[in-house]
């Protein structure tokens, strides 16, 4: 039986890690063993940092219609229960997108949100 010669294979492998680390400083993206330590971890990063992006953006979304309630006479907190007594399904997204650009919609639903609270109590 012939011995295989993995040559091709070996070469393709190194061949897509090295231009995986194109652009990257020194010999991380001309030696094969840096350019894969460094693949490697930048892999991490951006695993764990997709997910670090979904935290920042609920916490800017909170701040500014927590900023939006407060205009209104409102607190965060109250103003959530009181959509959820309403039964309004708004994500946070959404809601702060309205607090910024169409302040006019989002203190009516402020109002409404303060209505539900006290007919509740």
């Amino acid at each position: 039986m012939a011995r295989v010669v993995t040559n091709v294979a070996s070469r393709r492998r190194r061949k897509k890690i090295i231009k995986a680390a194109k652009g990257y400083y020194g010999t991380k993206h001309r030696q094969y063993i840096q350019a894969k330590e460094a693949i490697k971890r930048a892999l991490v990063y951006a695993y764990r940092d997709r997910r670090a992006r979904r935290r920042c953006f609920r916490r800017l979304w909170i701040a500014r219609i927590n900023a939006g309630a407060r205009l209104n006479g409102l607190s965060y907190s109250r103003l959530i229960n009181g959509l959820k007594r309403m039964g309004l399904d708004l994500n946070r997204k959404i809601l702060a997108e309205l607090a910024v650009t169409d302040k006019a919609v989002f203190s009516k639903l402020v109002q409404m949100a303060k209505e539900s609270i006290s007919t509740a109590a």
